[in-house]
Order: structure tokens, then sequence, then C-alpha cells
């Protein structure tokens, strides 16, 4: 699934647009469009898109033990 499904499916599950996530973190809805379309988005910020919408993002590494790096 690509990034830019997930984010729309977040942010529909939480009911609200993707320019209105924009402006909830702090850029222009055709920014956030550019960066979702071209998967540019950094890990900073795609934690503060899980934060703005209550949830959390994980990027990494994890082992069967549990090590997330």
């Amino acid at each position: 699934m690509t990034i830019e499904k997930k984010i729309n499916m977040a942010a529909a599950y939480k009911g609200i647009s993707q320019a209105e996530l924009a402006r909830l973190i702090g850029t222009t809805p055709s920014n956030l469009n550019l960066k979702v379309k071209r998967e540019t988005l950094k890990t900073e910020e795609l934690q503060k898109i899980a934060e703005v919408l209550g949830g959390s993002y994980r990027f990494g590494f994890v082992f069967p033990d549990g090590t997330e790096i």
C-alpha cells in the first residue's frame, strides 16, 4: 500500500480532508499533496501527521525479539 493511500485512509478515519490535515501540520495543501504524490515525506513529517491525527507512526527495522531500530 502506498503512503498516499495510507495518509488518505488515516485522514478519512479521523474525518478530515487532506487539505485540513495540511493546515494542521503547518503546511499548505498543495505542498503536502506534492510531497505525498512524489513520496518525499520525511519520517519526521509522517510522525507529525500521525500525531495530529491522534496516532503514531513507526518506521524502522523490527526484529523477532521485539527490538526496533
